[in-house]
């Protein structure tokens, strides 16, 4: 008997499961302790055709619903949240080229990630933050070339990208361009807001742009419509990062659940006591909830409706469920669950970042507020009112 429902096809559920507790979840406690990026993990991935879901076959991808993706970041969540962060940078980025770049641009990168092309999305900024709509980072055109200057900072998967999709300031307004970490101005560096205490993947870098040329069809979408390109691309993400938070509350759940049905405490197991079984199945109805709103905004997506009220509800729940579900793991696994080497504490420690990174809490309810603020009302007011 399976604790979970299986929300898309049981054979390929659990290919995404085989792959997370074969290859991910071995290394999980080693890539947070070192903060590392899972190259050779990426590069598992697209060998068994899993860095590439979202991208249709004629691109060399598998042309997957959105449905599935979900499926496949929530198995690799529950193994490892930082993994799951590396490629879902290498999703936001296919998802972008693929939405609004150009024929040239999209035959150019999206193969290569069904081969193992690693990637960033490069929106922050030291003096902007969550605040996007202007930014210091400029792109001005010059001949047959754009020319990018400036400095992003606090880039999620940075250490490993070989491409970065950057958000820079023009003259239109905002744009989005590819821009290959191989490009002549392009550089790297650690500083001391790097290093973070969750989804450990490599320290975040601040990424220099000196006198970068790249060619006229690496802007994405159109010149001063950067904004869309993100905030759209960003609903998809965030539906993703939803995804990897309630499989973190799923392995958070099962493991500490294992251990107080084995553990002995006043000559009885710590499961047998009422309030340690009520603590679970709270627990249990929260994980269920959230996975049921997960998949709901996942069937937003392939559907296209309401992508921003579903993809920003399904993150603040998921997320939610999962901060409450990891902290009480450590709560009832008492000493155990405070220890450096239980997984527990990593299990928190992505929880609570997933809060932030993507979208912090505050921010998807100003959205929801947003969507809220453009109903129309009147059918639901009641005539006898008047």
């Amino acid at each position: 008997m399976s604790l979970w429902k299986e929300f898309e096809d049981a054979e390929v559920v659990q290919s995404f499961r085989a792959f997370a507790r074969e290859h991910v979840k071995p290394m999980a406690a080693e890539i947070d302790r070192d903060d590392l990026y899972p190259n050779a993990l990426v590069q598992r991935a697209a060998d068994d055709g899993f860095n590439a879901l979202i991208v249709p076959q004629q691109y060399g991808g598998a042309g997957c619903s959105f449905r599935r993706v979900v499926s496949f970041f929530e198995e690799v969540g529950a193994a490892s949240a930082s993994v799951g962060i590396s490629l879902n940078s290498n999703f936001q980025a296919q998802n972008a080229i693929l939405r609004s770049g150009s024929e040239a641009l999209r035959q150019r990168y999206l193969p290569k990630f069904a081969q193992g092309l690693k990637a960033s999305y490069a929106l922050t900024e030291r003096n902007h933050g969550s605040d996007i709509r202007t930014l210091d980072t400029r792109a001005v055109r010059k001949g047959d070339h754009w020319v990018l200057d400036g400095q992003k900072s606090f880039i999620t998967s940075g250490t490993g990208a070989d491409l970065f999709i950057i958000l820079v300031q023009m003259d239109e307004g905002l744009g989005v361009f590819a821009v290959p970490r191989d490009a002549q101005g392009v550089s790297t560096f650690v500083s001391d807001r790097s290093e973070t205490f969750g989804l450990r993947n490599g320290p975040h870098v601040e990424l220099l742009l000196q006198d970068v040329h790249v060619p006229l069809d690496h802007l994405i979408g159109n010149a001063g419509e950067g904004l869309k390109v993100v905030l759209r691309n960003l609903n998809y993400s965030r539906t993703l990062n939803a995804a990897m938070s309630i499989g973190l509350a799923r392995s958070a759940f099962e493991e500490s659940l294992a251990y107080v049905k084995q553990r002995k405490a006043f000559d009885q197991l710590v499961f047998d006591f009422q309030g340690i079984q009520w603590y679970f199945a709270e627990a249990l109805a929260e994980i269920d909830a959230a996975r049921l709103l997960l998949y709901s905004a996942a069937d937003a997506i392939d559907e296209q409706r309401d992508i921003d009220r579903y993809s920003s509800e399904a993150k603040l729940i998921c997320c939610g469920v999962a901060n409450r579900v990891t902290a009480q793991a450590i709560q009832v696994c008492g000493a155990y669950g405070t220890m450096v080497n239980s997984p527990f504490n990593r299990y928190w420690r992505d929880a609570k970042t997933f809060e932030i990174g993507g979208g912090s809490m505050e921010v998807l309810k100003n959205n929801l507020g947003r969507y809220l603020s453009r109903m129309d009302m009147s059918p639901y007011l009641d005539p006898s009112a008047n």
